[in-house]
């Protein structure tokens, strides 16, 4: 008999090994840039917002060149107005955000002990779309269509065609795509960190950098669909004349300004709080210690996060409000100094509790930390709503604005580049270019912004593109211009150390800071979080578990292999990690470039009126979108149940709470919701300015909208009666079910639209029928957007996808309806029992 040969321990592992790999490996050739992996999409992802920077950094060298010397005529007030209204847009909506969303991107799966996140096709369609709305909005200026109205985009001013030309559209409608993937990047990053960490890391054992992105990510959900409504609004004025902004038939343009700041002051913090996420990683790092009051900066970060939706209104402290909410509000904005301030003094108790490593990264941190307190301390003064309107819509804000966001972001973005780079070419940067680079962004910074606090209290505005010579403003703005090309040289410098070959260089080692968390255990030339999903038993499992980075890599833990060839990592519980499911994420997918720029397309047609190719596009996105759903991972596993190693098993398939599918809808519908609570929002604002809201004119009757409420409530009915006899097998009742919810459906947007039609509501004469219209049309959008997913559902039960088991799919489409319920129950009731009921 010839003896059996078993491979050894060792070489099972090379040969599990190899096999991730090949799952794992990026395709060649045109096809690498369809790849998914988050690793690659992260490095895309920071690599487009970095270039999006510079653009916005080297605009803003050329305004300064405008203002150095009084009367200068290097740039026309037009190309002077496009070039600020495309430096704070392109700073705030094309880089602060999406640079975080990048390294969120990148970094968690290895921190999380993840193999990957839960959707990294949303995440290559949220790049795609990021990438296309910047190029488009960015270009713009050079073909002289920049907008050029302020990153604010103000109405009246921004609402005259005259004036703001097409701009004005393209800066609307490229960021309402930009905004797209935001929302794309925050439904991944909350269902990632809630559902797709390591086992054993509990929800009070995870990493500070993941607190701080769950919480600026659930911000996002609850800030930008207030801007998006605000723009649906302002474009419906722009594009059809719909009156929500023109005070002469009934519109407010202070309205744009409600719906914008609760964006606005929010989005602050979401630049921030990841940026100190950035610090919390690298102080215990250099301290070689445990964070200091771990729970302390937890609820610090939430009470930021919080209050900061309660501050909106001290950027409009000059607008005439009464008196008491400039009190509450300037109370609200001296409240959020406490939880900021005690994040601060968190890593001075860190760094004095342990013994201080200095090295580049901590010298870009503290620096910035020291520019942020200085903002901080200015915040405190336009707080105060006498000295806000002295200094309102001076120099003294844009230094303010300055100190805030670049000492609190961009100082903490470049420590994050030092400490993180080993990750991305196995070598560290420079540190004596380090050096050099931060005094002279430092340096530079503070003669560039410093001196604007006193061109402010002298009186000169913001926005101006010229002034006149002897009236104090020379010698100030001419240091800030010297300033500026100082600091300008320094993040020359950086680009320079990033882009400089480095192949002679030796590779470091792994972990080469000694930090004590899991992203240090990936490797630059994988596209895997982890090899093994790893049991985490502390916040600092690298200093406090031995032999964890061997075991991890010597494949010791669960998912060890890919026994069938697919892309999967480990779904676990919310509060306590415990394994739950084996995810199969999707793979490499053309479709999700296909569905960005056909998206884009859509948008990119709308800002020119291009009615035929809008259509086109749209249908080609709705298209691709199903086939997305349809090719993706919900089809039927051949077996139940996966070996996840360490002598487990776990479900392959899931549906309802415990599937991420479940929770990505119940985030996206929460978003959603925030933005027709915004649309509700402005009905009852302009029901509160004026004396007749209606001004005379006949709703939409209580008969029509009362009857869409009833048919809407039926079609729920109908679905929930779906689910229900669709987990009992029988499959004939589900369908006819769902029929019968998708006839309801049909008939109640009907109802609802019969009501404004029939009774001749014209939206260009008055804002009344202009708002009742808006959210008519929401709601009528939504119950459209349900009839697709209902016969989505009917043709996969037709095809045996789904079953009285393999329910996912309807489980989440009545989740949806959850909230279409409610918005069509607010919104026409509303319609049609108010203002008549008053």
């Amino acid at each position: 008999m010839t003896d059996v040969i078993h491979p050894t321990p060792e070489e099972t592992a090379a040969a599990q090994e190899a096999e991730l790999r090949r799952v794992w490996s990026n395709p060649k050739g045109w096809r690498y840039w369809t790849s998914v992996n988050n690793t690659q999409i992260g490095l895309w992802y920071g690599s487009a917002a970095f270039i999006f920077m510079l653009f916005a950094g080297v605009l803003a060298l050329i305004m300064r060149l405008q203002l150095a010397v009084p009367d200068n005529d290097f740039l026309s007030a037009d190309l002077f107005n496009q070039a600020f209204t495309l430096h704070g847009t392109v700073m705030m909506f094309l880089f602060a955000v999406p640079i975080f969303e990048a390294v969120a991107i990148f970094l968690l799966p290895s921190m999380l002990g993840a193999r990957e996140l839960p959707f990294p096709r949303l995440s290559a369609f949220g790049f795609w779309s990021f990438a296309l709305g910047g190029v488009f909005v960015c270009g713009s200026i050079f073909f002289g269509a920049a907008p050029n109205s302020g990153w604010f985009m103000y109405p009246p001013l921004a609402t005259d065609k005259q004036y703001s030309g097409i701009g004005a559209d393209i800066w609307l409608l490229g960021l309402s795509f930009i905004e797209v993937a935001s929302i794309a990047a925050a439904v991944e990053l909350i269902v990632g960190i809630m559902k797709c960490r390591a086992p054993g890391m509990r929800i009070n054992m995870m990493p500070l950098f993941a607190w701080y992105l769950l919480i600026v990510a659930g911000m996002i959900l609850f800030a930008f669909p207030p801007l998006i409504a605000g723009d649906i609004l302002f474009e419906m004025e722009r594009m059809f004349d719909w009156p929500f902004f023109d005070a002469a038939r009934g519109g407010d343009p202070l309205l744009w300004q409600h719906l914008f700041w609760i964006f606005g002051h929010p989005e602050v913090y979401i630049i921030f709080l990841p940026a100190i996420a950035i610090m919390a990683m690298i102080v215990p790092t250099f301290a070689q210690r445990p964070i200091v009051g771990y729970s302390w900066i937890v609820l610090a970060a939430v009470g930021t996060g919080f209050l900061s939706f309660g501050l909106w209104v001290h950027h409009m402290f000059t607008t005439g409000l009464p008196q008491i909410s400039l009190a509450f509000f300037s109370a609200a904005s001296e409240a959020v100094a406490i939880p900021t301030g005690v994040q601060i003094f968190v890593f001075i108790a860190t760094m004095l509790a342990g013994r201080v490593i200095f090295s580049i990264p901590m010298l870009f941190g503290t620096g910035g930390v020291a520019i942020f307190v200085i903002g901080g301390l200015t915040g405190v003064m336009v707080a105060l709503a006498p000295f806000d309107w002295q200094a309102h819509d001076t120099y003294f804000v844009v230094a303010h604005l300055h100190y805030v966001l670049i000492g609190g972001m961009l100082f903490p973005v470049v420590a994050g580049i030092y400490y993180y780079y080993p990750l991305i070419n196995a070598r560290k940067l420079s540190d004596r270019l380090g050096k050099i680079a931060f005094w002279l962004m430092f340096v530079g910074f503070n003669i560039a912004f410093f001196p604007m606090h006193l061109t402010g209290l002298h009186g000169m505005p913001r926005r101006v593109f010229t002034y006149p010579a002897d009236i104090g403003w020379d010698l100030l703005n001419l240091i800030s211009t010297i300033g500026a090309f100082v600091f300008a040289s320094g993040v020359a410098i950086i680009v320079f150390d990033i882009l400089r070959p480095k192949h002679r260089e030796p590779k470091t080692k792994t972990n080469p800071w000694n930090a004590g968390t899991l992203e240090w255990i990936s490797e630059p030339e994988e596209n895997w979080g982890v090899r093994s999903i790893p049991i985490i038993k502390s916040r600092y499992p690298l200093w406090d578990q031995p032999g964890l980075i061997d075991g991890i890599n010597a494949g010791r833990f669960y998912l060890p292999d890919a026994v069938e060839g697919r892309r999967e990592t480990l779904v676990t519980s919310v509060l306590d990690a415990e394994p739950l499911q084996c995810l199969r994420v999707a793979g490499t997918s053309v479709l999700t470039i296909i569905a960005a720029f056909a998206l884009g397309g859509v948008f990119i047609a709308l800002t020119f009126h291009w009615w035929i190719l809008t259509v086109l596009c749209a249908v080609v996105t709705l298209a691709t979108i199903l086939i997305w759903l349809w090719t993706g991972t919900s089809e039927i596993p051949r077996q139940t149940m996966r070996d996840i190693g360490l002598g487990k098993q776990m479900p392959l398939y899931a549906s309802g709470p415990a599937s991420v599918g479940w929770w990505a809808m119940f985030i996206t519908m929460a978003g959603d919701g925030t933005a027709f609570a915004s649309l509700m929002f402005g009905y009852f604002f302009y029901w509160t300015i004026h004396p007749d809201f209606t001004a005379g004119l006949p709703g939409p009757g209580s008969l029509l909208p009362l009857t869409a409420v009833a048919l809407f409530i039926l079609a729920w009915l109908a679905m929930q009666m779906a689910r229900y006899v669709n987990t009992k097998g029988r499959l004939s009742s589900a369908r006819l079910c769902l029929v019968a919810s998708m006839i309801l459906t049909l008939t109640a947007c009907a109802a609802g639209l019969a009501g404004p039609y029939l009774h001749d509501m014209q939206p260009t004469a008055h804002v009344y029928p202009a708002i009742v219209w808006v959210i008519t049309l929401w709601t009528v959008s939504h119950g459209v957007v349900a009839i697709i997913m209902q016969a989505y559902c009917l043709a996969a039960s037709f095809a045996g996808r789904l079953t009285a088991v393999y329910d996912a799919d309807l489980r989440n489409v009545v989740l949806y309806w959850h909230f279409l319920t409610v918005t069509a129950l607010t919104s026409f009731g509303v319609l049609g029992l108010f203002p008549e009921l008053r």
